[in-house]
């Protein structure tokens, strides 16, 4: 075995060895969850080499450089301050969702025009417009990290793959009886997998469009899906109220979530998966084991319904949104404490995500602004102005430094 380079990987904190066996080029990651500003960066080189016996003496002193270039970039607490730079004025219908590639180079708009548009986050200018559906574009998603393809999901009942840098269609995916909302790539396999308004969910051969099954189960709309990390594994959450799990080898139910009393409105898994969370109409936030599919808390504190919930890029806390116009967020290391709540809002909090570097939370709401918050103090350190609607979502770039926000004004805002 040779080593060839290191990788980094930032969010969250963690090294790839690049190295070569047997004429393959293979990687191994090591993750480096538990990295701060105290951590001893030449002490953890020397645990790290004393492990992997391919790094040696020689690239013992670049391991070091690695480490301090990821150090500094993961532990900047130094809140920053986004500017508008540019307002798309991206389609004649509202939006439905947004989408970054994995660079934050470009971004996706969905749109009730029918339409999905690929823009330019630099120039601001429309790459691409995909035009083929017949109804409402719901769901928009690249295949991260390579973006060489985008997926959409449309209230025609089906689901199209589109060559990213040329817009050109692909493949039709069909078979869905109602409205697709999710889709999503596998992330380490050739398939793709929808969720609809008819109960179910479908995997799909990302070459060839072919249905390879569909997971039946739940008793109303699915409206959450999210792959495991080595996709053998989705969850979906739906309108009955549970989350369901399911074997994308077998196409079979392997456990269903139960506790909820009302609707899903959301499900996650955390950075390594050994987590589940789901939101409901019913107040509160859950978190589940996903080895033991149980239930390790119900968190409760909101005074209405629960709209999103998002994980922070190490796993160990969790930020929930609600109709009461609060964030909360929760630390999932000491007994799922409340540790903040972030009240600033005059409606609704319709989307939470933490920044990557997990210092500030971003939240979208029916007040027509987006908010930047501290998680140390729990203040809000930013508000983002001018949309003249409903700002119903948000979302970072890969490295922090671009935020994308979207409203019902038919307009996407690039802060940077």
């Amino acid at each position: 075995m040779k080593l060839l380079k290191f990788l980094l990987r930032y969010f969250p904190p963690g090294i790839a060895l690049e190295y070569q066996q047997g004429g393959n080029i293979k990687t191994k990651m090591i993750d480096l969850l538990d990295l701060t500003a105290n951590t001893d960066v030449k002490a953890l080189a020397e645990s790290i080499k004393a492990a992997e016996p391919i790094i040696t003496d020689g690239v013992t002193e670049q391991l070091v450089e690695t480490l301090q270039k990821l150090q500094s970039k993961v532990c900047d607490g130094n809140f920053k301050r986004y500017y508008k730079y540019k307002t798309l004025q991206t389609h004649l219908l509202p939006l439905t969702n947004i989408a970054f590639d994995k660079l934050g180079k470009r971004c996706l708009t969905g749109s009730y025009d029918r339409t999905c548009k690929v823009w330019d986050i630099d120039s601001g200018t429309e790459l691409l417009t995909l035009e083929g559906h017949k109804n409402v574009v719901y769901a928009v998603s690249f295949n991260n990290p390579k973006a060489d393809k985008i997926m959409t999901g449309s209230f025609d009942k089906t689901a199209n793959i589109w060559c990213s840098q040329t817009g050109h269609c692909l493949l039709s995916m069909w078979g869905h009886d109602a409205e697709v909302v999710v889709v999503q790539f596998s992330p380490t396999q050739n398939r793709v997998a929808t969720a609809s308004m008819d109960a179910t969910a479908k995997i799909f051969h990302l070459g060839s469009g072919q249905e390879l099954g569909t997971l039946k189960g739940h008793t109303a709309e699915v409206i959450a899906l999210r792959y495991n990390n080595d996709g053998n594994e989705v969850i979906t959450g739906a309108f009955d109220g549970t989350v369901s799990v399911w074997d994308t080898r077998t196409m079979q139910r392997t456990s269903v979530l139960t506790g909820h009393y009302e609707e899903i409105s959301n499900c996650h898994y955390n950075f390594d998966c050994s987590l589940i969370a789901s939101s409901s109409m019913d107040k509160t936030a859950k978190v589940w084991d996903a080895r033991m599919n149980s239930c390790l808390a119900t968190i409760r504190g909101h005074e209405d319904e629960v709209l999103d919930l998002s994980f922070d890029n190490k796993g160990k806390k969790l930020a929930t949104a609600s109709s009461d116009a609060t964030v909360r967020v929760w630390d999932l290391s000491a007994n799922f404490e409340q540790i903040a709540v972030m009240s600033g809002h005059r409606e609704e909090v319709s989307k939470v995500c933490f920044s990557p570097n997990g210092h500030q939370l971003l939240t979208s709401s029916m007040d027509r602004t987006a908010r930047l918050w501290s998680l140390e103090t729990g203040c809000c350190v930013q508000t983002l102005n001018g949309h003249t609607d409903d700002v119903f979502s948000c979302a970072f770039s890969y490295t922090g430094d671009t935020i994308v926000t979207a409203s019902k004004d038919n307009t996407c805002m690039i802060w940077r």
